[in-house]
C-alpha cells in the first residue's frame, strides 16, 4: 500500500511543523521539557504573590502587561511613602577612616563629575537645596547619598513631596554605591555620616519613597524599623499623568510639566 499522506489545509501548518516552529519536540504529548517551561513561570508567579501580596502582585502584573502592550509608552509606578527613624547612636556604627572618608560636598566639588547622573538632574538637586554626602575609598569615588529639607521634587514622575514638620524630618533619596564597592561598608558609612549630621540638626525622621514592587527593598527597610505613611500610584502615558494617593489630595490629573501634584507628608509623632 502506498504510504498514508497527511492532508495539509491551505493556510495552516502541519502539527509537526507547527511544534518545530514553536521550539517544541515533534512527538505528541507533554515532555519533561514542556512541563519545565510551564512550571518555571508558575513558580515565579507564585513567589511574586507570596512576596508582594495579592493586591500589589496584581498591580505589578498589570504594570508589566501595560508596558508590553504599549511598548513602553504607558507606565504604572507605585510607591510606598515611608519614615525611618534617625539613629542618634547606631548600634553598629563604623569608626571614621582617613582613607575612606565621607564628605558633604557642593556642586563645585570635583567628585560631582564622576556621578552617574545627568548634569541637569544634579543641577536641579543643588538648586533645590539638596545635600549630598559622597563616600571615597583611597582617593576613588565610591558612592553618594542625598537628603533634602522642606520638600523633594521627584524626578521619575511629576510630584512634589512637602515635608511636615520641616525641623523634624528630611527626605533621603538616590543612595548609590559604585559596583567595585558594593560588597563592602560604603553603604553603611554613608548612612552613618548622614545619621550623625541629621542628629546634630535635631532631625528625628528620614522620609523616602520605595517601590511597592521591590520585595528586597521592602524587606531591607522593614529591618530598619520603617513606618508606612501612604502610597502613591502614577499612571503615565506621554505627558499625561494620573496620580492616585491614599492621603490628600487623593487624585490629580496633569498633562504638562507645570501640572505637578503636591503631596503633604507628615513625619510620625515621637510617642
Amino acid at each position: 500500500m502506498p504510504p498514508r499522506i497527511r492532508p495539509v489545509l491551505y493556510g495552516a501548518l502541519p502539527f509537526e511543523l507547527l511544534r518545530t516552529r514553536l521550539g517544541l519536540p515533534i512527538r505528541g504529548g507533554k515532555t519533561k521539557r514542556d512541563c519545565h517551561r510551564i512550571a518555571m513561570p508558575l513558580q515565579r508567579l507564585k513567589r511574586t504573590f507570596a512576596e508582594l501580596g495579592a493586591f500589589e502582585a496584581s498591580l505589578y502584573l498589570f504594570a508589566n502587561l501595560l508596558a508590553r502592550i504599549s511598548r513602553g509608552r504607558c507606565r504604572l509606578i507605585r510607591y510606598y511613602i515611608v519614615a525611618q527613624p534617625v539613629a542618634s547612636a547606631p548600634a553598629h556604627a563604623l569608626r571614621p577612616s582617613p582613607s575612606n572618608p565621607v564628605r558633604m560636598i557642593g556642586r563645585e566639588d570635583a567628585a560631582v563629575a564622576q556621578f552617574p547622573r545627568p548634569k541637569t538632574v544634579l543641577a536641579r538637586r543643588f538648586d533645590d537645596g539638596g545635600l549630598c554626602f559622597v563616600a571615597e575609598s583611597k582617593g576613588r569615588f565610591a558612592g553618594f547619598l542625598w537628603v533634602s529639607h522642606h520638600h523633594y521634587e521627584e524626578d521619575e514622575v511629576r510630584c512634589r513631596f512637602d515635608l511636615h514638620p520641616p525641623e523634624r524630618c528630611v527626605w533621603d533619596y538616590d543612595v548609590y554605591v559604585e559596583p567595585d564597592f558594593r560588597v563592602g561598608r560604603t553603604f553603611a558609612r554613608l548612612w552613618d555620616a548622614a545619621n550623625a549630621y541629621l542628629t546634630a540638626q535635631g532631625v528625628r525622621w528620614s522620609l523616602s519613597r520605595i517601590s511597592a514592587f521591590n520585595p528586597v527593598s521592602l524587606a531591607a527597610h522593614q529591618r530598619l524599623g520603617i513606618r508606612k505613611l501612604a502610597s502613591a500610584t502614577f499612571i503615565v502615558t506621554g505627558n499625561v499623568q494620573l496620580s492616585l494617593f491614599t492621603t490628600p489630595p487623593f487624585v490629580h490629573l496633569g498633562w504638562n510639566d507645570d501640572m505637578r501634584p503636591q503631596l503633604p507628608v507628615r513625619a510620625p509623632s515621637d510617642d
